[in-house]
């Protein structure tokens, strides 16, 4: 026959449960310390032929009903230049566009030229720049939130969390184009902030989100496990928080 506990064993045992509690936070804790520094790299480092890329495709869309000729074929040739790996040339080759009166070619060209100074670490130059297209509401409104997401990923680790929410909670809800870039780092933000609670739903939202990158899902799906968050039961709850 089994022995009951004595009241001295339970609450040993009791310590003994609180202490592996401990245990398991802190080690959850350097994990989640040891991601957002391994991933915060990675949000602040996006930058290059995906950025102009992206800035091409999207300014091309639009210049098809605003703007024709000689603009469309010295975007172009400043990617190719680009793309070739003749940088400083294409850089150049921007200057125009940007310092031009057309809205679509002027943002695009801008939000490339900083992509480029970003890579060469020229941070404060590729900050000013992403800074004008956001505040240019003569712009396209997918180049302007675009230019603010760059503009914070560059600034990341230099700007008050709380500002990285303010600026993109509009941009990181589910169906939004920008919901995976924009909530990857509202995300980060709450971890700097302390909000657990809030960074893991949104990581488990972004990684199920078929519209997503794949290489973002699966960063996400690991720092919402991270968080203790079921990417894939929680994910209802993340897109409508304060349901029940």
């Amino acid at each position: 026959m089994a022995l009951r506990p004595t009241p001295a064993n339970s609450k040993d045992d009791a310590q003994q449960d609180g202490f592996l509690r401990e245990v398991d936070e802190a080690l959850r804790q350097d994990e989640v310390a040891g991601a957002f520094k391994r991933y915060g790299r990675i949000v602040a480092g996006v930058v290059g032929v995906g950025l102009l890329s992206l800035a091409g495709y999207l300014w091309w869309g639009h210049n098809q009903t605003q703007q024709a000729g000689e603009r469309g074929e010295q975007m172009a040739l400043a990617l190719d230049r680009i793309e070739a790996g003749q940088v400083a040339a294409g850089d150049q080759m921007l200057i125009p566009l940007v310092n031009g009166d057309a809205p679509g070619p002027k943002a695009a060209a801008a939000l490339t030229r900083a992509g480029i100074a970003l890579s060469q670490d020229r941070k404060a130059e590729a900050l000013k720049l992403y800074g004008q297209v956001s505040a240019d509401t003569a712009a396209p409104q997918p180049l302007r939130d675009l230019a603010m997401i760059r503009e914070i990923a560059a600034n990341f680790d230099d700007m008050p969390p709380q500002q990285v929410v303010d600026r993109l909670k509009p941009l990181a809800a589910p169906g939004n184009p920008w919901f995976g870039s924009a909530g990857e780092l509202v995300g980060m933000a709450y971890l700097k902030l302390g909000k657990n609670d809030l960074a893991g739903p949104l990581f488990a939202a972004i990684s199920r989100d078929t519209n997503v990158p794949e290489s973002l899902r699966n960063r996400t799906r690991q720092l919402a496990g991270l968080l203790g968050v079921d990417a894939i039961d929680d994910v209802a709850k993340a897109a409508n928080p304060g349901q029940p």
